[in-house]
């Protein structure tokens, strides 16, 4: 069978099995089992254990755990409500600072946890309430949380960047670097037009209300800046030559735990016990998949499927924005289905070659994708982030948060058109801190 139709081939089984409710990780194995038996024989699926296993053999690896539990032990506690109170008291005399508060909230909890639903969870269950008392629309509350969730896998440290860094062999630094200045673009997207349409629905003096006092707002800072330093530490030792981002990772998560365990007096063995537990699910699902999309990497190699895409590709003349747009689409219906690491773990491999072909940046690539997949978490029919802030606020409809979190989508959008104009967004800050790549 030629390679194109088989890709083809490949393409509507994979999605029709995981359409059907199996787990990412379980069904990317069924549908590399079943093609190399089909194709490539028995002998074929011999090689199975040793690359799935043989996949988990890399040293990066760790820093995906020890972030989780960083995340996780910050989650656990109220940093994310020392966070959006610390905000509020000194952005609420600002025309619509309330929900400008919730955004920096996100951005600052984002960079903390590099989780969208922790984070979501966490400012989302002091800041909709809050922005409801004072008057905000259910729209504007529920949406612009939402949107601010997203920034967890943009932000550093991301593991969605150190997934990406593990499936296309990129260094995980740089693309931690990439990430800094297109996040704090995204932020003041999200706040300019936050604050644009609230002076446009004419409440601005209304919703700017609130009066805090300057003890008040030193008061609190004490219980947020501990955190922050072991962002701004973390990412020091990573890029002063300190550490590898998988002892910096190691570091962090012990200092995390241990201010959980000072600051909000977290000492019950229960407590603790809960965070490692859960951190030990999540980062048992990220590379379980990560191994199945190994295997599934190598029966796409396998069977001349991502040697012909790209050869196809490269026969095609177009202008290579063109391609891009292309790949953009692709990316953007994508994540309206999966998670953000089972498209990066499935695309990536396949189209870094054909991106880097026609002269775009690895490293630039990895923060459009990462923005394409923000847009996913707030996408139906899977968003992820949707369904949290309607767990968190069941009586505001999935609808009205959907509409609410549109104008951000094109923020998003934005952002992307940016980055395409301006490359050196993404590149400049790791090109200057860590030298040119070669």
């Amino acid at each position: 069978m030629d390679p194109l139709v088989l890709g083809g081939l490949v393409a509507l089984v994979t999605i029709l099995v995981l359409f059907s409710g199996v787990s990412v990780a379980m069904g990317l194995l069924i549908v590399s089992a079943g093609f190399l038996l089909t194709f490539d024989g028995m002998r074929s699926l011999e090689l199975m254990p040793e690359i799935l296993f043989g996949k988990l053999d890399n040293f990066a690896l760790l820093s995906i755990p020890m972030f989780i539990i960083m995340g996780s032990a910050i989650s656990s506690t109220r940093a994310g409500a020392d966070l959006y109170e610390a905000l509020e008291r000194w952005l609420t005399r600002i025309p619509g600072g309330l929900v400008v508060s919730n955004l920096g909230a996100c951005a600052l909890f984002a960079a903390m946890s590099g989780s969208s639903p922790a984070t979501c969870a966490a400012i989302g269950k002091m800041g909709i309430p809050e922005m409801r008392k004072r008057g905000y629309p259910d729209g504007v509350a529920a949406g612009s949380i939402a949107a601010g969730g997203t920034l967890g896998i943009l932000i550093p440290p991301s593991v969605t960047m150190i997934v990406y860094g593990i499936a296309t062999e990129t260094s995980i630094g740089r693309l931690f670097l990439a990430g800094v200045i297109p996040g704090l673009m995204l932020v003041a997207l999200f706040m300019a037009w936050s604050l644009y349409s609230t002076w446009r629905s004419g409440d601005a003096e209304r919703l700017g209300a609130g009066r805090y006092s300057w003890a008040e707002r030193f008061e609190i800072l004490p219980r947020v800046l501990p955190f922050l330093l072991i962002i701004l530490g973390v990412l020091y030792a990573m890029y002063g030559g300190v550490a590898t981002p998988s002892e910096t990772a190691a570091v962090g998560a012990l200092l995390c735990l241990v201010i959980a365990m000072v600051i909000y007096k977290m000492w019950s063995p229960r407590a603790i016990w809960v965070i490692l537990r859960d951190s030990t699910k999540e980062s048992v699902m990220i590379l379980f998949i990560i191994a199945a999309a190994g295997v599934f990497s190598y029966m796409l190699s396998s069977l001349f499927i991502t040697q012909s895409i790209a050869e196809w590709i490269g026969t095609l003349e177009v202008n290579r924005w063109v391609l891009m747009l292309v790949v953009n689409a692709f990316l953007l219906v994508a994540g309206f289905f999966l998670p953000p690491v089972a498209v990066i773990l499935m695309a990536a491999p396949i189209l870094l070659p054909i991106i880097t072909s026609v002269g775009f940046d690895p490293i630039w690539f990895a923060v459009v994708l990462t923005i394409n997949m923000e847009i996913g978490l707030i996408s139906p029919p899977v968003g992820l982030n949707l369904y949290v802030i309607n767990g968190i606020a069941p009586d505001i409809s999935l609808k009205t948060i959907l509409v609410g979190s549109l104008p951000y989508v094109a923020c998003m959008i934005i952002a992307i058109i940016l980055l395409c104009l301006f490359p050196g967004l993404a590149t400049w800050l790791p090109e200057m801190v860590m030298g040119a790549s070669l």
